[in-house]
Order: structure tokens, then sequence, then C-alpha cells
């Protein structure tokens, strides 16, 4: 039901909602549920006594639910017992923008790298434990890097794009993450300690870029950059991947150049003010040719 506009003095007006079907799911979650959209059909605060009528709950049950809804961070509450949405659900639409729109806003510095390197380029999002590259340029050489589908993956560990990431959550989510994927030795640089790729990923922070010396597919590099938004949050990272064959010292230079540009221009339309670092590869960072 939608609220109506109404004097001080009046009870709020209500618009039915359409009944849901009995039995289509859980009472209480359906309740929460209506409450949020209650107070966003609202405009985003409405009273206790309103929010009652339009789920059609008695104000003691509301007043329970919307306690619940509070301590979760998903509703917060003023003075005079109104009630807005809450943080948690910013974060929720943030996170919807972000896996909607990042592929759209990726595209122009996907061309840029593929066209500047010749290389295969990578866009990589985490979503919960698992690794999904959700964008892909083929390299412009007859000789190219057979990266797979676009699609999950279970090298997080192993990729310059999943390290990338990994390396800037908090250390308590990466051993989780680890113990629950598991760390598959693909080739024989593959790290498959816990302890180890903790400490490759420290490097990784301070460098500002991670790399896959042929930890993934033999005779194959990459290089990888986190992409972050307003907050800081890595939501992303880029990734350009070459044959051993071409990675000498100068395109090795190139490809770094090219991907930590990328990403610290692409975070910067999110809204992130920091840049990632500047240095130039370490000759011991990547295998050459």
């Amino acid at each position: 039901m939608d609220l109506m506009q109404v004097g001080p003095d009046q009870q709020p007006m209500v618009k039915p909602v359409p009944s849901r079907q009995a039995g289509a799911g859980i009472q209480s979650v359906e309740r929460a549920l209506t409450l949020l959209e209650a107070i966003a059909n609202a405009g985003g605060v409405a009273g206790l006594n309103a929010l009652a009528m339009e789920a059609g709950l008695n104000p003691s049950t509301c007043h329970h639910l919307l306690a619940t809804l509070v301590q979760r961070g998903y509703v917060t509450k003023s003075a005079g017992r109104r009630y807005a949405l809450g943080p948690r659900i910013l974060s929720f639409s943030a996170a919807c923008l972000r896996q909607v729109d990042l592929p759209r806003r990726a595209e122009p510095f996907l061309e840029r790298i593929n066209a500047a390197t010749g290389e295969t380029v990578h866009l990589a999002v985490l979503q919960g434990e698992d690794l999904f590259t959700i964008a892909k340029k083929d390299a412009r050489h007859a000789v190219r890097v057979d990266s797979g589908a676009v699609g999950k993956t279970d090298a997080v560990h192993a990729t310059a794009t999943g390290k990338a990431i990994l390396a800037w959550l908090p250390e308590p989510q990466i051993r989780a993450i680890l113990a629950h994927k598991g760390m598959t030795r693909f080739t024989a640089n593959t790290i498959t300690d816990c302890e180890g790729l903790l400490e490759h990923l420290r490097a990784v922070r301070r460098e500002g870029y991670a790399t896959d010396n042929e930890e993934f597919q033999p005779h194959v590099v990459c290089v990888g950059a986190a992409i972050r938004d307003h907050v800081g949050t890595v939501v992303g990272s880029l990734s350009v991947s070459a044959p051993t064959m071409r990675a000498d010292a100068a395109h090795l230079d190139l490809m770094r150049c090219e991907i930590v540009n990328a990403a610290n221009s692409l975070s910067s339309e999110l809204g992130n003010s920091g840049t990632l670092d500047e240095k130039a590869v370490p000759a011991s960072s990547v295998k050459q040719a």
C-alpha cells in the first residue's frame, strides 16, 4: 500500500496492496520486506503507526520487526518513532549498481589496453568467495593466450585478477576464501600454501599491481590491478595476459603501465581519490622470455 499525504490530526490513508499468495513464503520475511518497501514508498521515512497500517500489522508486532531491522542496519530510527532505510540497504544498492554498471564503464579501458598491448584483457569481480571473469577482449596477435570463456574460475589464488582483489581484503576474509575454495596447484609455479600467498599479497599491496608468473597456465604471464570505489572498496580488477614468447622487459613494462593507469582511471570514475603505485615492474616479478 502507498502512504497518502494527510494533515497532522488525521490518520494515514492507505491504498490496498495486492495480497501475496498464501503459503508462498515465510511470514516474518514477508512482513519485514513489506516494511522496507513501505518505508521506500513513503519517500524514505515513515512513522510506526503508518507502517503498521500499510503492512497490516498491529503496532507491537511492527515495532518488534523494525527493531530487528534496526539492529541489523537495514533501518534506522529517529526521534518520534520514525524509521528510515539504513546503510545496509545502501550498500546492497551500491553493489547492485556496480554489478550492472562496471562492465559498461570498463569497456573503453578494455579496448584501450587491448589496442596498446595487443594482448588479451580481462575484467573480473569477486562475488562471495567466487571469482568471475565478466568481460574479455582477445589478443590481436595470431599467437594468443587461451584464457577460457567468461565465467567462474576457481583460480582466485593463481591469477593476476584474483590476487589483485585478494590483496586488499581483510586477512580473515582472505583465509576464509582460501580455506573454502582450496589452493589447487595448476602449474609448478602456483603458490599453494596460505602463508606464502599472504606474504605475496603484501607485496602486491606495496607494488600496486599483481602478477601471475605462469602460475595458472604454463607459458603465460599476466599483470593485474584492483578497481576501487569511492570508499576504497575493491569492486573488481583488470588484467592483461601475454605468452612468455612476447614477454620481454619492454612489453611487460607496457602491460604494467596500461593496467595500472586504466585501474586508476576507472577507480577515479567510481569516486576513488587515491591511486595505485606507479612503480616500474621489477625484473624478478614476472618471468621474461
